[in-house]
Formats: structure tokens, C-alpha cells, sequence
């Protein structure tokens, strides 16, 4: 039984039994552990899309929901704006509605995808008392952009042509 009063699933086949048993070191290793994958993309038109999967948070209550399955809050996408993924602090990001409110930014405010990120990220997020996270962006016309307010976040780019870039750090 875990913690939280549920049985834990059998060890899928044909993954083998571990040989050995956990070490209390090793909780601690993987305990900030976040699983979130986003992605942005634009093709030969300029329609853009985005997704965002996660594999939540360690140690969430019971019946939480994340910010990546509500449309606005972890992803958005709409060709007048731009294309949102995002990965932090779920509550903050779902309150904030980020990735809306970035398209918001481009679509109304005619700020470019850089300004918008790091104007929802660095201010209205960051405000919020624990609001950590980041948000990769793109719209039909510039490259992509990205906007965190943690110490790192992993991130790679893409374009046709041009050398793969991958990043951990600010």
C-alpha cells in the first residue's frame, strides 16, 4: 500500500522484479521530479498548434488536477495569436489562465511573442506567492520563443534547416 491508501499496481510484464529495495536516498533523488512535456509547431501555412502531457506533480492530493488538461490555462493555441505550452505550478498557471491570456497579449495587445511570455511569466505569474513555471511560444511569423522564472527549464528548438538547439539553463 502507498501513502495514500491505494494498492500499487503490479509490475507490468515483462519489466523484472528489482533485485534490490529502495533506499531511502532514492525518494529523495526523484521527489522534485516534474514529467512535463509540451510542443509547438507551425506548418508550411502558418497554422500553428500546441500540446502539452504531464505526468503531474509528486505527492498531489487526491483528485488534483493539473493546468495541462484545461484548454487556456497549460496550452492554447489559435492562428491569430500564437501557439502555448507550459509547464510550473499548475494552481497558478490555472487561475492565470496563462496560456490564453499570452495569446491574449499577441492577439490584442500587439505585443510580440517574447514580450507576451515574459510579461505573464516575470510579473502576473511570479506575483503569485510559489507561481514558478514557463511557457514556450510561437506564432505564424517569428521563431520560437521561451519564458521561465525557475532556476532551469529543459528545452529544445527546431526550425527547418537550422541546427537543433537544446537548453537546460537560463
Amino acid at each position: 500500500m502507498k501513502a495514500s491508501g491505494r494498492p500499487v499496481p503490479s509490475r507490468p510484464l515483462p519489466v523484472p522484479r528489482s533485485s534490490a529495495q529502495p533506499h531511502a536516498h532514492t525518494f529523495r533523488v526523484f521527489a522534485h521530479k516534474y514529467g512535463t512535456v509540451g510542443a509547438i509547431a507551425r506548418d508550411i501555412r502558418g497554422n500553428v498548434a500546441a500540446g502539452t502531457s504531464t505526468g503531474g506533480m509528486q505527492g498531489k492530493m487526491p483528485g488534483r488536477v493539473g493546468d495541462s488538461p484545461i484548454i487556456g490555462a497549460a496550452t492554447y493555441a489559435a492562428n491569430q495569436s500564437c501557439a502555448v505550452s507550459s509547464t510550473g505550478v499548475g494552481e497558478y498557471f490555472i487561475r492565470l489562465a496563462v496560456a490564453k491570456e499570452i495569446c491574449a497579449l499577441v492577439e490584442y495587445r500587439s505585443l510580440s511573442v517574447q514580450q507576451a511570455a515574459d510579461r505573464v511569466i516575470h510579473k502576473e505569474v511570479a506575483a503569485l506567492k510559489g507561481g514558478e513555471g514557463g511557457v514556450i511560444v510561437l506564432n505564424a511569423r517569428e521563431n520560437p520563443v521561451w519564458s521561465f522564472n525557475t532556476l532551469g527549464m529543459f528545452r529544445a528548438q527546431q526550425i527547418e534547416g537550422g541546427q537543433p538547439i537544446v537548453l537546460v539553463e537560463k
